[in-house]
């Protein structure tokens, strides 16, 4: 199966081998939403960026602009994340 990228946000993949299909940055096994995660806690680009050193700006960028055009899926996937923890 091929890897699913979006021309509007190209580093951003669904992978069926990686996350279950899960959003992700591509190269990285980095969920879309632990961007999301990490951009809510700081609030700050460039710490988001530290946080995840094996992707660049441009794709923390990148992530949280898929984020927004696909709120909905991504806030499900971190509530049953969130819930897979507790």
């Amino acid at each position: 199966m091929a890897i699913a990228r979006s021309a509007r946000v190209p580093r951003i993949v669904r992978d069926p081998h990686v996350l279950g299909g899960e959003p992700t940055i591509g190269g990285t096994r980095v969920p879309v939403r632990a961007v999301v995660v990490a951009f809510r806690l700081h609030e700050d680009r460039a710490r988001v960026a530290r946080a995840f050193p094996m992707a660049s700006p441009a794709a923390i960028d990148e992530a949280l602009a898929f984020y927004e055009s696909h709120r909905e899926e991504i806030d499900r996937l971190i509530a049953e994340n969130e819930a897979d923890d507790a």
